[in-house]
């Protein structure tokens, strides 16, 4: 498929159908490639066009553009929108009739519309393939896209079927098409949907009227109503993890005066309907939902989301925030913290029973938790997460409006930065720390770093420490994590230019951190925060022990310790049973079987550490 087509009838169209005048950011390029006959993959912000990146090209095509899309409400009001601008589409699911399905399917086959809009689940219902074979289909649109990969944070086991389209459609084009996708994400999207040489299209994630702030997890309602009435009359979103929560929170606004309501997947569709329509419209000001509100909602003045609770990971944190500020004016975020949430998660972490996919989810709430612990610009972390790089700082974050003291790292970075790449990025972060430290760990000897040249350089400064600034490394996007490769460190050309002394570093001394921790902990009353108090390096070598003896006993590794016992074991360090059966998750049975092999372990770590 290769549309003829000229630029003013990609702007006629656009005019015409949309009423904009230009395209915005990569729209036109995107379009182009697409016309071309070109299997594309688009990753763009909440707000920032996707959607016309298939319907502009589904007007200049003779046939069908077929679009796939998970939520019922998101097909409903696109088609509504698409029939308003005067372009015939339709949705097939299970929300319509039997009459109004066969009306739909006479109007494709008299081929009346130009977009069809259906559910991975109808497309592989009874006899629909076969049917959309005799379609005259040429461009295929797959919507939120990151549902393809295990590694996303909305996983769809019906979206890893979807190549099925490319084999019984091949001459169709391919788009797809997400908001909210890493690295590791976004290698799958084209590999798994069966795409032939997708050009990936990368729009940066950075919304920089949305300002982003970290509150602490106590006293909740209090900071809640003076953000509400700050915005009175104004639109807001507050997330929270259960039905419970936003039935009570819209409640007590309620009782405010606050035009609020709440939304959940536990309500009848028809009251989530006017629920959703009555916020759009303006009617209510807040609402008070679970995660299941919110996905292609098309309403552009919503000036603060707050977390109620924190997510599991960072793409669902920075979709859900996506939502304030789509106007482009500035919105605030604000996301409440606090270690039960955590722990929270970690619970039901702990209960996969897919080892791999329960350390992607534990890794992910690890840089979720590191983004709500910040020392640095928050932007930063979280565009680094999507792999992009903020050289600046964004001095639209509560770190940047508070910045700690800072000291000169550059030369701490450099030998980081060389031991990464002096070991062909292979490295995982204590492995890291081992070769800065010195320690002739069984992966050092192994491996023969020891034999690299910036073995022990680092030794002056200790293990804790150089985890803390690794992890700022990371976080300002000085480092990538690597998901795919066994969690190992990467370089990119922002470490390059580091470690070829153009551009200086900025780390916050572990001795602020410490402070700084001490004097939250005082304030909260909070458990210890797992991240910044775990020892990663003492950690890797008990989970190394911990992997030896569910091997011994075939048992999953979770059974000896779970991660949670873990962490708390490499903070606490124990050197006595007694110690050892103070760490979270160890009985006495536990301790009898395993506490002498840990402990001889942490008593080593120790000793090398001095």
């Amino acid at each position: 498929m290769i549309i003829k087509h000229d630029k003013s009838t990609l702007y006629q169209k656009l005019k015409t159908h949309f009423g904009y005048n230009s395209f915005r950011d990569q729209q036109e390029a995107i379009i182009t490639h697409v016309l071309e006959g070109n299997d594309t993959v688009v990753l763009m912000p909440t707000g920032g066009g996707k959607s016309l990146c298939f319907q502009v090209p589904a007007l200049l095509l003779d046939g069908l553009t077929l679009v796939i899309s998970p939520l019922i409400a998101l097909m409903k009001d696109q088609v509504e929108a698409l029939n308003a601008n005067g372009i015939p589409a339709a949705y097939l699911n299970s929300s319509l009739s039997s009459a109004e399905e066969k009306e739909i399917e006479a109007q494709l086959e008299r081929n009346e519309l130009k977009l069809l809009y259906v559910s991975p689940e109808k497309v592989f219902g009874r006899d629909f393939l076969s049917f959309l074979t005799l379609l005259n289909i040429q461009l295929i649109a797959i919507d939120e896209a990151h549902c393809v990969s295990s590694w996303g944070h909305h996983f769809r086991p019906e979206y890893q079927k979807l190549y099925l389209l490319k084999n019984k459609l091949p001459n169709a084009t391919m788009i797809a098409l997400t908001a909210t996708a890493d690295k590791a994400v976004r290698s799958d999207i084209g590999q798994l949907l069966g795409m032939q040489n997708p050009k990936t299209f990368l729009s940066s994630f950075d919304r920089s009227n949305l300002s982003l702030s970290v509150l602490p997890g106590q006293k909740k309602w209090d900071q809640i109503r003076r953000i509400v009435h700050k915005y009175a009359n104004k639109s807001g979103i507050i997330y929270c993890s259960s039905r419970k929560s936003t039935e009570s929170l819209a409640a007590k606004l309620k009782a405010e005066g606050v035009k609020a309501a709440c939304y959940h997947a536990g309500m009848m569709n028809r009251l989530k309907e006017k629920t959703q329509d009555a916020f759009i419209q303006g009617d209510l000001d807040v609402m008070c939902a679970t995660v299941a509100f919110g996905m292609g909602i098309d309403k552009p003045d919503v000036r603060y989301v707050i977390h109620y609770n924190m997510p599991g990971n960072l793409e669902g944190f920075y979709q859900e925030i996506g939502r304030a500020g789509r106007d482009g004016h500035p919105s605030d975020t604000i996301l409440f913290y606090s270690y039960r949430d955590v722990q929270t998660h970690l619970n039901f972490a702990s209960e996969i029973d897919n080892e791999a996919y329960r350390e992607i989810q534990i890794a992910k709430l690890n840089r979720m938790q590191e983004y709500a612990e910040a020392q640095v610009c928050r932007r930063k972390i979280l565009l680094s997460y999507f792999s992009e790089t903020l050289e600046e700082d964004c001095n639209n974050c509560d770190v940047c409006k508070n910045p700690p003291k800072f000291f000169e790292g550059t030369l701490l970075a450099q030998m980081a930065l060389s031991a990464v790449a002096r070991t062909n990025q292979q490295v995982s972060l204590s492995t890291l720390i081992d070769i800065l430290k010195g320690f002739f760990t069984e992966v050092v000897r192994e491996k023969k770093y020891h034999k690299i040249k910036t073995f022990a350089v680092g030794k002056k400064t200790t293990a804790v420490a150089w985890q803390l600034y690794i992890q700022q490394l990371i976080q300002q996007g000085i480092l990538e994590l690597d998901y795919k490769d066994h969690y190992n460190l990467k370089l990119n050309d922002f470490s390059w230019r580091i470690l070829k002394g153009e551009v200086p570093v900025k780390l916050v001394s572990y001795d602020v951190i410490r402070e700084r921790q001490e004097s939250q902990k005082k304030q909260a009353k909070s458990p210890p925060k797992v991240i910044l108090e775990t020892n990663q390096s003492l950690y890797e070598r008990l989970r190394l022990l911990r992997q030896k003896l569910a091997k011994e006993i075939s048992k999953p590794a979770f059974v000896v310790f779970s991660n949670a016992s873990l962490k708390d074991m490499s903070a606490k360090a124990p050197t006595t049973l007694e110690a050892f059966l103070a760490v979270n998750g160890v009985g006495e049975h536990k301790a009898e079987h395993y506490g002498k092999q840990f402990i001889e372990v942490i008593l080593e770590y120790q000793a090398q550490e001095g």
